[in-house]
């Protein structure tokens, strides 16, 4: 028995929708599409820096939840017929790849203040990334190729991200900060058991 399509869907290949690819919106899209991207990538990179550490269950739970809000993009983008622009997304490596190489106080091993600029840029992507479910939750009032449920859905839960990310950015800077205000060398980073928000609906984590 075949399921019925979701009705935003069904909107766009009835035609209720504008029926067309919005230029402007389309160009948006692939910015934060590419953005997504380079998000995914440093939270991997992240996550695997800490493996084994207290953190590393936060961060696999970002490592997953970053690519379904992925997916959940290029849904979106499918559903308004927008074309991927691989030319973007070839761009938004390079600039990836040369970001990756500032300064950060070392010239060859990696320097503790890495770790605080990787939390900030994931939190900077994150706040980016909110900003486009609100923008797409507007557009989703007029056209019904957008469902109004899934961008309050996404919505919510980067609003969850970002604190995650702004706790293990506060702690981390407050560990390599006053290690060096001593004079030494921060401990490795997540080394001592954080204290854990609790998501909405989410069970207290066991000690």
């Amino acid at each position: 028995m075949n399921r019925a399509a979701p009705a935003h869907r069904t909107a766009a290949r009835t035609g209720t929708g504008t029926g067309r690819a919005p230029a402007l919106l389309g160009i948006y899209l692939n910015d934060h599409l590419m953005g997504s991207g380079a998000g995914v990538r440093l939270i991997r990179r992240i996550r695997d820096r800490h493996s084994g550490t207290p953190i590393a269950p936060d961060l696999d739970t970002l490592v997953r939840e970053l690519d379904e809000d992925q997916e959940s993009l290029r849904r979106v983008i499918n559903d308004l017929d927008v074309p991927v622009s691989r030319v973007r997304e070839a761009v938004g490596r390079l600039a990836e790849a040369a970001g990756r190489l500032k300064l950060n106080g070392r010239l060859v091993s990696r320097s503790p203040l890495s770790d605080v600029l990787e939390f900030e840029g994931m939190l900077l992507g994150v706040e980016g990334k909110a900003a486009c479910w609100r923008a797409l939750r507007a557009v989703a009032d007029v056209d019904p190729r957008i469902a109004a449920a899934d961008m309050d859905r996404l919505l919510a839960r980067a609003d969850a991200q970002s604190r995650t990310l702004e706790e293990l950015r506060h702690r981390r800077a407050a560990e390599v900060f006053a290690a060096d205000l001593r004079g030494q060398t921060s401990p490795a980073p997540g080394r001592h058991r954080p204290h854990h928000h609790r998501r909405p609906g989410s069970a207290p984590r066991s000690a």
